[in-house]
């Protein structure tokens, strides 16, 4: 069991599948069982991922005194120590998504752009034996006292297009781990790959390709490594793939496995989850991961 520092957004997500994009006007629709609202956001869903795996997890996050913070709030129970800083409203997102798992989000940040935590949330920093530091502003200021510990800091950037995103470069920058999806640069991911590892010093790369799997890049000796997906159980909403195929390499990668043995496992995870719909459900504990990737192997 590895002790990760998370942070990152937490807002209340409404889920509501639809027949197919695009959508056709009707005025009035009703769904069986098909919308759903939950607490999410990226560093909600990788907080719950870690603590599903069985890491001791300390999450950095806001939530208001409002409805939606009180979601927030309860599911944070679930973690070991939840470090909830007040703000006046809780982001909430809106997802819309077909049967075969496309889908569209619309995300409302409030003002968590303009937000810091306080300095109480960060106090402890040479306890972390790793930094999981989503890329929303908040989690700025924490780059350079997690780079200052010596223990290895994880970012996901997301979607990006261009290797000087002013945004996420100080991410880029401090990140020992990083994540991105090949969504803006499908067909040149090694190309892209290699833009980022000369102007950056991270030791490792990590490109999700959805249903092409993902690609590992370690920057000692320049060698890529493929790693397929797997299919473990039919598709019902890929919001939240890339949150969980994170968490279960930053679990893996912290445990002492091999960077390509974690992300091996952590495509059984990603795979998993999207069986279930909802960014922050559908995930498996440690055992019942290994158990489905022995018995598919």
């Amino acid at each position: 069991m590895s002790k990760i520092f998370v942070s990152g957004l937490s807002n209340v997500e409404t889920s509501c599948e639809i027949d197919r994009f695009p959508i056709d006007y009707q005025p009035v629709g009703y769904h069986k069982n098909g919308v759903t609202s939950i607490a999410s956001g990226v560093g909600m869903n990788v907080a719950l991922a870690l603590t599903t795996l069985g890491d001791s997890v300390s999450f950095a996050t806001f939530a208001a005194d409002d409805a939606a913070g009180a979601t927030v709030r309860l599911t944070a129970e679930q973690i070991a120590d939840p470090r909830i800083a007040p703000c006046q409203e809780t982001p909430q997102s809106v997802i819309l998504f077909e049967k075969d798992g496309r889908r569209r989000a619309f995300t409302d940040l409030k003002d968590m752009q303009e937000r810091t935590l306080p300095q109480s949330c960060y106090e402890d920093f040479d306890s972390f034996d790793g930094f999981c530091l989503c890329n929303i502003n908040y989690s700025r200021p924490l780059l350079e006292r997690a780079k200052a510990t010596g223990k290895p800091v994880f970012t996901d950037v997301h979607c990006l297009s261009n290797v000087h995103d002013e945004y996420n470069a100080d991410f880029m920058q401090a990140a020992d781990v990083l994540f991105l999806s090949n969504e803006m640069f499908i067909g040149k991911e090694a190309s892209f790959v290699r833009e980022i590892a000369a102007i950056y010093p991270c030791r490792y790369i990590v490109v999700g390709m959805g249903y092409e799997g993902a690609l590992l890049y370690s920057k000692n000796g320049d060698r890529f490594a493929a790693v397929p997906a797997v299919k473990t159980r039919e598709v019902k909403n890929t919001v939240g793939a890339g949150d969980a195929l994170f968490s279960a390499f930053v679990h893996f990668y912290l445990r002492g496995d091999k960077p390509v043995d974690a992300l091996h496992k952590a495509t059984y995870f990603a795979s998993w989850k999207i069986g279930e719909s909802g960014a922050s459900k559908g995930f498996l504990t440690e055992e019942e991961l290994l158990r489905l990737s022995e018995i598919d192997g």
